[in-house]
């Protein structure tokens, strides 16, 4: 039997395999991230491209945390519109060396984190409380005190949250507050009237202070005038008497002009009490009496200097 052709075939055919293998590419091996790479704080080294994108993209959704007094409020970067450049990022990886810390670029709404900040103002902002005058005793006038305030510092927020997003952390932020003065307080209070009926007197005083005392007549037992706590609410110089209509005695007198027969002398100084005023007198022998129709009359010149002394808002404590 003749082997030849046999032994040719076989050759033929071990060759034509080694020139196949020959041919094939060799397998090419995935590419990762060179170790130690961070991206944003969030460690990507040996990663492929898409876990290391997820991992970018989990760190990036988590919340900002704003520690107030009453918990922690917890901001989702997308309500300040903030969008991460996460493909950017992982290629700048894949290109860096080992231990390389890339940066994650980040793009957000200024505005809309301006409306988170101010979201969290109208929820932590408190307004000063001025000191007010609640009444008087025998030692001058008592006063609720004066409360600070406080407001979110805005500036300083919105900067926080901005640099938490594009540097990729998440660290606490406590809520900065500002201090609110109040406007005014006992100490700083100013001007304050406390008349005595039974006494027919008026004191003025500068917060608790004493500044002055007067004589004034009040109003008798029929036309009393008003205990409790009221305010200077209008001032005129030289002012026009005008009859109350509403009341008997009235009935009949006309208007008087300025002068020295004007019932009012030459100060008013009007209260919240309806038909109620501090004012002159054209009958100055009726100081000391509870004589009035309601008003608290003074000497001409002793009104003049009361005058100066206070303004429309002044409170008045009628005892």
């Amino acid at each position: 039997m003749n082997f030849a052709p046999v032994v040719r075939t076989v050759v033929a055919l071990v060759a034509c395999a080694g020139a196949a293998c020959a041919a094939a590419p060799a397998s090419t091996p995935t590419r990762v991230i060179p170790p130690g790479v961070t991206a944003a704080g969030v460690a990507i080294g040996g990663l492929t491209a898409e876990p290391a994108r997820a991992r970018i993209e989990r760190s990036f959704a988590r919340p900002i945390e704003i520690v107030a007094e009453d918990g922690v409020r917890r901001i989702a970067p997308t309500r300040t519109g903030a969008v991460a450049d996460v493909d950017a990022a992982v290629t700048a990886a894949f290109a860096a060396t080992p231990q390389s810390r890339i940066a994650v670029p980040v793009t957000f709404s200024a505005a809309r984190a301006a409306r988170v900040v101010a979201a969290l103002a109208r929820r932590y902002d408190r307004a000063p409380v001025d000191a007010r005058v609640t009444g008087a005793d025998a030692a001058g006038p008592t006063f609720a005190p004066a409360k600070a305030g406080r407001t979110v510092d805005r500036r300083t927020m919105s900067a926080a949250i901005a640099q938490l997003l594009h540097d990729g952390t998440r660290t606490p932020l406590r809520l900065l507050t500002k201090r609110v003065p109040p406007a005014r307080t006992v100490a700083s209070f100013g001007p304050v009237i406390v008349i005595s009926r039974s006494t027919n007197t008026l004191r003025l005083y500068d917060g608790r202070q004493l500044v002055r005392s007067f004589s004034v007549a009040t109003g008798q037992a029929i036309y009393p005038t008003p205990a409790g706590l009221w305010h200077i609410v209008d001032m005129q110089r030289n002012p026009w008497w005008y009859p109350p209509t509403q009341d008997a005695w009235a009935k009949g007198l006309k208007p008087v002009p300025p002068g020295p027969s004007n019932p009012l002398g030459t100060r008013w100084m009007g209260l919240d009490a309806p038909g109620v005023g501090i004012h002159g007198t054209d009958a100055p022998a009726s100081i000391g009496y509870s004589v009035s129709h309601g008003c608290i009359r003074m000497q001409v010149p002793d009104a003049e200097w009361l005058f100066e002394h206070v303004h429309v808002g002044t409170p008045v404590v009628i005892l």
